[in-house]
């Protein structure tokens, strides 16, 4: 008996050891720690997967459990003042700095949209709202962050649009004064699918007839910038990399249009493309945006194009039009389209499928003749800016944001 109940000890802990190891490149700091945030990731990935086999609940669904886990109560505190507003029908976050007597100066302003795939999460989670405060204390700024609906059900353009509307009617002249914002001071933000919004809205707003009040600059945080290739040396490199793997962006990708399965099957093998996306693959060629040293071992390709999606037309016409579209993929625009952008603030994570997006786009923002500052991390992964609670506080994550908000500090 005895005997029996150290073998399954011994068995049961050399199982656990087994699940929670992971193979993670040297360079990366506190592997361990971040090898037990991504079991937990990991296993709730799995849970969601059973659960949509048996059809209990969808896999986003159950992923959600992530940002509900995060979720906090925004509060005012002695240096912040919170309120949760609505900006058009759109639900917002607004931090702003508590008013010390004769304090007559406009402030900074930026508008900050979090990162969770489309699919996932909030600006009520415990890292935005922690960040949210550091900017505000920092900067004295204002910050707005926006609560856009998710897909599914939201697919794309849902999401855009909600925080198009929001922006609009914040960059109204007379919002701006009830806030005290500074018109020639204002920034927009995001990390991940955040940091694709942001590059879309701000593609969007340059060229928006009459619109007198624009961004001084963008700050795209290990964004997501295009869905034509999803085979770039970053995808294959770190595909089994922890919190982001090639098959979970994949799969946020797909969901972001459409329900259907058809299509991330067909984004998994690369052959999503059709000829109406073809014309625009050479915005994303990555043999010519990206240095040589990011090719690592890696040919380049040119990615499948069919008729239809995976060679199945049918109800799939909808979605393969939308990952064509550039408010979905900002990488896709014509230089021409670059060249009125703001400043820019690109950070990337050598150990993240997304890296090669944000570098691709900082090579042509700088052709285009935007001033762009790129901050690559060697050590870093994809995410990392949000883990500055614990029991997930990595050193890294505190490195990033200290780097940002000095960025925002200096040139906004």
């Amino acid at each position: 008996m005895r005997l029996g109940s150290i073998i399954l000890t011994v068995a049961l802990c050399s199982f656990t050891a087994y699940y929670i190891y992971e193979p993670i490149p040297e360079e990366i700091d506190e592997r361990w720690k971040l090898m037990l945030t991504n079991s937990f990731f990991r296993s709730l990935s799995h849970l969601a997967d059973f659960s949509e086999l048996l059809g209990l609940k969808d896999y986003m669904g159950v992923m959600y459990f992530i940002t509900l886990a995060e979720k906090v109560v925004p509060v005012s505190d002695e240096h912040v003042k919170v309120t949760e507003e609505k900006f058009d029908g759109v639900e917002v976050l607004l931090y702003q700095p508590k008013h010390r007597g004769g304090d007559t100066e406009l402030r900074r302003a930026v508008i900050y949209l979090h990162g969770g795939g489309w699919c996932l999460g909030s600006s009520r989670m415990g890292p935005y709202d922690l960040l949210a405060r550091n900017i505000v204390t920092e900067l004295g700024a204002v910050v707005l962050s926006v609560e856009y609906r998710l897909a599914p059900p939201h697919h794309f353009p849902i999401p855009y649009e909600d925080v198009y509307r929001v922006v609009k009617h914040f960059l109204q002249k007379q919002v701006l004064a009830q806030y005290s914002v500074d018109p020639g001071r204002i920034a927009v933000a995001g990390d991940s699918a955040g940091g694709n919004l942001a590059a879309a809205v701000s593609q969007q707003l340059q060229k928006e007839p009459g619109q007198q009040v624009k961004f001084k600059a963008q700050a795209l945080l290990y964004p997501v910038l295009q869905a034509l290739d999803l085979y770039t040396p970053s995808y294959q490199q770190n595909q089994d990399m922890p919190i982001l793997p090639r098959t979970l962006m994949v799969r946020f990708w797909s969901e972001y249009f459409t329900s259907n399965k058809t299509l991330f099957r067909a984004m998994m093998a690369n052959t999503h493309n059709n000829p109406e996306s073809s014309s625009l693959l050479k915005f994303v060629n990555w043999s010519n945006f990206l240095p040589e040293t990011y090719h690592r071992k890696y040919n380049y390709s040119a990615p499948a194009v069919l008729q239809g999606v995976g060679g199945e037309a049918l109800e799939m016409d909808g979605p393969s039009r939308s990952f064509a579209d550039p408010r979905a993929s900002p990488l896709l625009v014509p230089d021409s389209a670059l060249r009125s952008l703001p400043k820019a603030y690109i950070l990337t994570c050598e150990y993240d499928v997304l890296r090669d997006d944000g570098i691709m786009y900082v090579t042509r923002l700088r052709a285009a003749g935007v001033e762009v500052t790129h901050e690559h991390y060697d050590a870093g992964f994809h995410g990392a800016l949000m883990f500055t609670v614990w029991p997930t506080d990595f050193l890294i994550a505190h490195h990033m944001t200290d780097n940002y908000i000095k960025w925002l500090k200096e040139n906004l």
